[in-house]
């Protein structure tokens, strides 16, 4: 699988570069202690390393059967949320809440979940509670996105910023075709993203399952 730098991190990326070498030189001009401006040497490295490895992003391309009733993971990460509850932003009836939550070592670019056209795509202030947790859903900062299906379901997409996340980027527009292979968005730093879907979807994952944006189908619509 062929990895690149996600285009959110690399202004991040080259500035943190400057910064840990520009600390790790005066460290080494002016603390002659060996020991300590190694220490200094190592954690950076360890720290430029993590930061990079949040911005990977592998090229992918769901392998499965692309027929408009196919829900794949929008994320990496694992099931935390599987169940039904009432949706009054967008969609005001009963649905299944399908949520995957992202530690700060998962892939956190987010893919579109299923093929269809962008009907509302807004953006929502909030807090920054644990990612993980249910409230996170509706009282953090978030977007959420509706993709009408070939079949006629609306879907609802919600990025959720977590304890650590600061900024959602979300791509799409109303009103524009998007497919499962097609990016919605990215959230730096922990996070999660809710899939909200018809009750009688047929659900492919349990709690507790890891998933892979743009892969793991982990629902089929009946439409």
């Amino acid at each position: 699988m062929k990895v690149k730098l996600h285009h959110e991190g690399q202004n991040i990326i080259l500035l943190l570069l400057l910064i840990l070498v520009t600390i790790n030189a005066a460290v080494v001009a002016f603390i002659p202690t060996r020991v300590i401006y190694i220490s200094f040497i190592t954690l950076s490295v360890i720290l430029f390393g993590l930061v990079v490895n949040f911005f990977r992003l592998p090229r992918r391309h769901f392998k499965g059967e692309n027929d408009g009733k196919a829900v794949v993971s929008s994320v990496d990460g694992t099931v935390v949320a599987l169940e039904e509850v009432y949706e009054d932003e967008c969609l005001h009836r009963n649905v299944i809440q399908l949520s995957v939550f992202m530690t700060v070592f998962n892939v956190h670019a987010n893919w579109v979940p299923v093929r269809g056209l962008v009907k509302y795509v807004k953006h929502h202030s909030g807090r920054f509670l644990a990612a993980n947790l249910p409230k996170s859903s509706t009282d953090n900062e978030r977007s959420s996105i509706v993709i009408r299906t070939p079949g006629g379901d609306d879907i609802l997409v919600r990025q959720i910023a977590g304890a650590v996340a600061r900024r959602i980027v979300t791509y799409v527009e109303p009103e524009e075709q998007v497919d499962v292979n097609d990016f919605i968005g990215f959230i730096k730093f922990g996070s999660r993203v809710d899939i909200f879907l018809p009750l009688d979807t047929e659900i492919l994952v349990r709690l507790g399952d890891k998933t892979w944006g743009g892969e793991t189908q982990v629902a089929r619509l009946k439409r």
